[in-house]
């Protein structure tokens, strides 16, 4: 379907303002899912019921993120609790994968995971975590939540710009890197006959609604113990994957305490490891030793990059499954670290190394009711449309989280049977004197803490509401040492961080710094939300 203008041409700049309202708030990175969690709203749902609409409806309406087969975080504030509650529903590498059977298989590339196929599969957590979230704190059946997810999987929904274009560049990718029978269904499901998608045409996946009726009328049980759980065993069986029926049958999601950090005030929130939130709260444990008068400084942008790396340095050191871990995570959140790290910076970009503390493709979305209740939630199947694998019939995308497990037994994050990868997907929250500011989050792989860092800083440091704090220019850090910005950067500020040594670009794809959601809740209880000028969001509410 073509239409007469390009729907991505964007020749002008555009405008957001923050959106106000007060019965409730659901931001999603798609106008249909922001919808889906307002209509069950509407109906006598709560936040938590609008989290798990919306969220089921992104596997549908945004499949190149996320999918049946993601993991999923979520941070809770329960108004009538007053409390916080964090769930961490990603799941870990099957009984019988590991690094001796990776490699014996043939299977690594290079010494390391493979990215696409069965072998980076690890167990599905998201299903779950809609059952736990729905059963614990929603008010409407798993089904009523879920019924809006199953509509435009079966009716049909038109396709977004910016989903049209992340849709066509995975299909061309994986048209030129993925062979095999194992494949054979995701290509029918998303690319029938090497067929593009455009803007405005509709699609339709009638394999995904019949799998989110079944999740829906369980509780999630048949993709765990029953009907879906059997097939997914029978294919991984198939086409020599590791995942079998009783790696799903044992999964279970955890209920988490959120960690915290004091930023000049604010409590800012993540979930623990093996989450990398804690990269956030470490990079701004850092940044709370300075003072920052000006947001658009060299001196600002500088320290934020070092924090940055500090934290990261930190954390591929020593983040991975909680069990495993060498050393109590609170440790690095001690505020003499923090200071510690700060009083190392300098005026020079540097590579940094972890320190030794004191003893001591995803989908992000927010929602709010009228009550007080207020959800922080993302899933993801990690690369885009995750490991190419969709299980015939069923409409079930596979996550390839397992990727980033490491096949070197020196590595903190060395592939084991049963074990939990480090996570990049990260839901945030702020609270300040006891009580709750409002979700936020900014989607991206190892962009996520860096859109953290960013956001909390607009917000807190710098007075920008939570519109503002999404639409400022970003930076991102990237593994190779290298950082690039976006293309309305301030030149000065990027000369400014060369003549610092900081190797620095420009990127002029806008997706690959994030895409973010945020709600603060006002002393009357008028909900201010801010949505993602760099994609197809929406907020709806009323």
């Amino acid at each position: 379907m073509k239409t007469t203008f390009d729907p991505l041409a964007q020749r002008y700049p555009s405008q957001r303002f923050p959106i106000y309202a007060r019965g409730g708030m659901v931001n999603c990175s798609s106008p249909q899912a922001s919808a889906a969690g307002l209509a069950v709203l509407r109906r006598g749902g709560n936040a938590v019921d609008a989290a798990v609409a919306a969220a089921a409806a992104l596997t549908v309406v945004e499949p190149t993120a996320n999918g049946l087969g993601s993991d999923a975080f979520a941070l809770v504030w329960s108004e009538k609790e007053r409390r916080l509650y964090g769930l961490n529903s990603s799941g870990p590498a099957p009984m019988l994968a590991s690094a001796g059977r990776i490699k014996a298989d043939g299977r690594d590339r290079d010494g390391k995971m493979p990215v696409h196929g069965w072998a980076p599969v690890t167990v599905p957590g998201a299903p779950r975590a809609w059952a736990e979230l729905a059963g614990r704190f929603g008010r409407l059946p798993l089904a009523e939540d879920l019924a809006p997810a199953v509509a435009y999987a079966r009716e049909g929904y038109p396709c977004a710009p910016n989903l049209a274009r992340l849709w066509n560049r995975a299909a061309e990718h994986y048209e030129k890197t993925l062979t095999g029978p194992e494949f054979a269904a995701w290509f029918k499901t998303f690319a029938p006959d090497g067929k593009r998608v455009e803007p405005g045409e509709l699609i339709r996946l009638p394999d995904h609604a019949a799998s989110l009726e079944l999740i829906g009328e369980t509780g999630a049980e048949a993709f765990y113990k029953g009907e879906l759980a059997r097939r997914i065993d029978a294919e991984s069986r198939k086409f020599g994957g590791y995942l079998r029926y009783e790696d799903l049958a044992a999964y279970e999601a955890r209920w988490v305490e959120p960690i915290r950090v004091n930023y000049r005030g604010y409590e800012v929130c993540e979930i623990p490891p093996n989450g990398q939130g804690i990269v956030a709260l470490m990079a701004l444990n850092i940044l709370k030793e300075f003072e920052f008068p000006e947001k658009d400084s060299v001196e600002t942008c500088h320290r934020q990059l070092e924090a940055i790396k500090m934290a990261f340095a930190d954390a591929f050191r020593y983040v991975t499954d909680p069990a495993e871990m060498e050393i109590d995570c609170r440790r690095l959140l001690d505020p003499a670290y923090g200071a510690q790290r700060a009083r190392e910076m300098g005026e020079r970009a540097r590579v940094w190394s972890h320190a030794v503390p004191p003893k001591s493709g995803t989908v992000y979305l927010c929602c709010a009711d009228g009550e007080g209740n207020m959800v922080s939630y993302i899933q993801s199947n990690y690369m885009g449309f995750g490991s190419g694998v969709v299980v015939g019939g069923t409409g079930i995308a596979l996550q390839n989280r397992g990727a980033d497990f490491s096949l070197d037994p020196n590595d903190t994050n060395f592939l084991k049977p049963g074990k939990r990868s480090y996570h990049t997907i990260i839901p945030g929250f702020l609270m300040k004197d006891g009580q709750p500011v409002g979700p936020f989050g900014v989607m991206g792989g190892y962009m996520q803490p860096q859109g953290h860092v960013q956001v909390v800083m607009n917000y807190v440091d710098f007075g920008l509401d939570p519109q503002q704090a999404l639409d400022a220019p970003r930076w991102q850090w990237l593994r190779d040492g290298r950082v690039v910005v976006e293309t309305r950067f301030d030149p000065d500020l990027a000369r400014g961080l060369q003549r610092r040594g900081h190797r620095l670009g420009y990127e002029i794809d806008t997706a690959a710094f994030g895409r973010g959601q945020m709600i603060v809740r006002l002393p009357n209880g008028t909900l201010v939300g801010g949505t993602e000028s760099r994609t197809d969001s929406n907020i709806a509410c009323w």
